[in-house]
């Protein structure tokens, strides 16, 4: 039974799902606005708002942090030196999520996710 379980599966086993997410917070990064799914979308809000928040700290303990959960250094330093700056009076909420409609291939919902 699920219960007290909320992470969304997305059909796929834990480390398939790890690399999904990591890819996708990847690109949310670098270009600021990315296309996909909605589950996908509602997904990566959830695993990407505690790195942003972790990034808004400059010492080494956080970065070390961040990057064990992105695995990318450009990444690592466009968080830590700009999207992180330009959030550091926010407290939270720093992406947006923008429904499209329906895909016509299998009738999936599709959203825009975009940095705040």
């Amino acid at each position: 039974m699920r219960h007290q379980n909320k992470q969304n599966n997305l059909g796929r086993n834990k480390s398939h799902r790890k690399a999904l997410l990591t890819n996708l917070a990847i690109s949310l990064i670098k270009y600021k606005r990315i296309k996909t799914t909605l589950a996908k979308a509602k997904s990566l809000k959830q695993f990407i708002e505690p790195i942003i928040t972790r990034g808004k700290k400059t010492d080494t303990h956080s970065m070390r942090i961040v990057f064990k959960k992105l695995n990318d250094k450009t990444a690592v330093l466009e968080l830590l030196k700009n999207i992180s700056t330009n959030n550091l009076n926010r407290n939270g909420g720093y992406t947006r999520i923008i429904k499209l409609g329906k895909r016509l291939g299998d009738f999936s919902e599709m959203a825009i996710i975009e940095l705040v």
